[in-house]
C-alpha cells in the first residue's frame, strides 16, 4: 500500500498528517491554508468508496482552515481525504492526502479509560505517559516539570487548529493546564 499526496496551491498543513497511522478515529479532519477560504470549499473522508465525513465542511472564523467531523464508528482502513479549497471569487484548487486507522496500535498505549481525571507530566521535553487511552469526558491535567516553558498543542506548529481548546499558553515550571475532553 502506497500513500500518495497532492497539495493544492496555498496549502499549509493538515491534521491528521499525511501518512499517519492512527490508533483510533480522529474527531475531525482539518486543513490549513494561507488564504481566505470561500464558499464551495469541501472535504470528503473516504475508505473503500464509503464516505465517513459527518455533517458539512465548515470554515473556521479566521477563514484560514476548514474542517469536517469524522464518524466515530469509522472502521480501520486506508483513508483518502479529497478537498477543494475555494477563493471568494469562486476559483478553486483541489488536493488530497491519506492516513490509516489501525486500532491495534492502541494496544501499546497506557490504558487510563474509566478514570474521571488523569495527569500527564511534561518532563524531559516529553509527555509522560506519552500515548494514552482515555474515556470521553475525562479531565486531563498536564503539569510542566521542566525548567523551560512547554506548551500543550493539538497539531503541527504554527496552526494548532485541530482542537483549539487543547492549546495552552506557555507553561512555566510547576504550571498546570487542564481540559475536560468531552468531545473526543
Amino acid at each position: 500500500m502506497t500513500l500518495t499526496v497532492k497539495k493544492s496551491v496555498h496549502y499549509e498543513s493538515n491534521t491528521p498528517a499525511h501518512g499517519s497511522i492512527l490508533a483510533g478515529v480522529p474527531v475531525n479532519v482539518v486543513i490549513d491554508f494561507n488564504f481566505d477560504l470561500g464558499p464551495g470549499s469541501s472535504i470528503s473522508i473516504k475508505t473503500a468508496d464509503k464516505e465517513y465525513g459527518t455533517g458539512g465542511t465548515t470554515i473556521d472564523s479566521n477563514k484560514l482552515a476548514m474542517r469536517r467531523n469524522m464518524d466515530p464508528s469509522a472502521p480501520d482502513g486506508f483513508y483518502t481525504i479529497n478537498y477543494k479549497a475555494c477563493w471568494h471569487d469562486g476559483s478553486c484548487h483541489d488536493g488530497y492526502f491519506q492516513f490509516i486507522i489501525d486500532r491495534t496500535k492502541a494496544e501499546t498505549y497506557t490504558d487510563l479509560r474509566n478514570k474521571t481525571e488523569v495527569t500527564v507530566r511534561l518532563s524531559g521535553i516529553a509527555f509522560k505517559p506519552q500515548n494514552i487511552r482515555i474515556s470521553r469526558g475525562t479531565k486531563v491535567t498536564w503539569v510542566n516539570e521542566d525548567d523551560v516553558d512547554n506548551y500543550v498543542n493539538t497539531d503541527a506548529h504554527t496552526s494548532h487548529t485541530y482542537y483549539p481548546p487543547q492549546n495552552s499558553k506557555a507553561l512555566r515550571k510547576g504550571d498546570i493546564f487542564s481540559l475536560n475532553l468531552d468531545n473526543c
